[in-house]
């Protein structure tokens, strides 16, 4: 049963209790990501991610590390297009001081100016890591094809030149437009009782801002082409179809759909491509979800002699597809398949916590098991072809890291 409270200030608690488990994950989830930034500051909300682990006014980065090793804890942080979020994961024994820690992270980061020149040059590690890992880039190229000069076809680390020009003031304004309550969900799941969402009320509850959040405007899905060369060994290429937006009504139809597509091994893409012509390696597809649309992706890496072959193999399956849609045994496999991994996914604190966080922050409902299964058990050829006829009505973007000719 998942509780729900919400503050005066408008911030949101969620608390799912699992009385048979030993552990308790704490989450804070803010309505921020790179899709939130410009020109200017791409790469901010991930830098703040970085910098909530630098160190408060009371405790050193060594500290908040110690401080939850101590305890045998475990502490993270991500950052995606839409949201941020911290979280840690603990005995339950230790809530307490998870909680305690996790607020003064939030509320009184230093951002040092020594440690935030140390903490840009991690960040330009992690950009050139990043750069060094083309079936990594190439996803980020797909969505500049997709969306343009649209903040959702920016890349989540942002640039070093965007970086260099971060200091302390700019991290503390964009919390300031960025982190108000209405904007922030604290999700706990495990062994927790219904009293600690009071603990959290008195760390949370009474902060306040005056800022108002300004309005995202909706992308529109261009269909482009983006090509880079690079001194890699493999092709890699990715292919973007128009998707659906969280919570959308077939949102099911289009998960199984995927799933048939490229989403398993048993897959159309995985077999074809992989098993039947040794063309690639890594082959599959996923679907992505924002606020307000969707983006299908096809990835798959080869050699470059062999790319047209694989360009084509893929055009097929997708016509395939279009024109005949799924079989009823490819129907029914993939809703059992479906149903099994939410049920396995919800086996952990984490799951728990992330599932009921990510839904409170961004459709604000809960739906119970039942519900979800209900609602893939309703999928029916029909659903599917109208998802069909939405995602594979565009032509799609393409993006393609090519090895260099020498």
């Amino acid at each position: 049963m998942i509780e729900k409270h919400t503050s005066k200030n408008g911030l949101r608690i969620v608390l799912e209790k699992i009385p048979a488990v030993r552990s308790v994950t704490i989450g804070i989830w803010i309505l921020t990501g790179s899709r939130n930034e410009n020109e200017e500051n791409n790469g901010i909300s991930h830098f703040l991610e970085h910098m909530f682990f630098k160190g408060t006014k009371t405790r050193s980065a060594a500290d908040i590390a110690e401080a939850f090793d101590s305890i045998g804890g475990q502490v993270n942080a991500f950052t995606s297009k839409e949201y941020t979020c911290f979280y840690a994961k603990v005995l339950d024994t230790h809530k307490e001081h998870a909680l305690d820690i996790l607020a003064d992270m939030f509320f009184n980061s230093a951002f040092d100016q020594e440690e935030m020149e140390r903490e840009k040059k991690v960040v330009f590690e992690e950009i050139k890591m990043y750069e060094d890992t083309p079936d990594d880039i190439v996803h980020d190229l797909l969505a500049r094809a997709s969306y343009g000069q649209h903040p959702l076809g920016y890349p989540i680390l942002g640039t070093e030149e965007h970086l260099k020009s971060f200091s302390p003031d700019t991290l503390r304004n964009y919390i300031k437009e960025y982190y108000t309550p209405e904007n922030v969900v604290i999700s706990v799941a495990g062994n927790v009782e219904e009293d600690f969402i009071t603990k959290i009320e008195g760390y949370f509850g009474s902060y306040q801002s005056s800022y108002q959040r300004p309005a995202i405007q909706k992308p529109a899905f261009l269909g482009g082409s983006i090509e880079r060369n690079k001194d890699t060994e493999q092709a890699h290429l990715c292919i973007g179809y128009n998707g659906l937006q969280i919570g959308a009504e077939n949102i099911y139809s289009l998960i199984i759909l995927n799933n048939v597509l490229g989403g398993s091994m048993s897959s159309r893409l995985f077999q074809e491509v992989r098993e039947k012509r040794g063309l690639a390696y890594s082959v599959f597809s996923y679907h992505s979800s924002f606020l307000d649309n969707g983006l299908l992706t096809i990835y798959a890496g080869t050699g470059k002699e062999q790319l047209p072959l694989l360009q084509d193999t893929i055009e097929n399956a997708v016509k395939t597809l279009v024109d005949s849609g799924l079989t009823d045994k490819e129907l029914r496999n993939s809703k059992e398949q479906l149903k099994g991994s939410l049920m396995l996914s919800l086996e952990s604190t984490n799951s728990r916590m992330s599932r009921n966080g990510k839904n409170e922050l961004l459709l604000k409902r809960h739906k119970s098991l039942d519900e979800m299964i209900q609602e893939i058990d309703s999928v029916s050829h029909d659903t599917i072809q109208q998802v069909i006829d939405f995602t594979f009505s565009q032509d799609p973007s393409i993006a393609l890291i090519a090895p260099k000719v020498n």
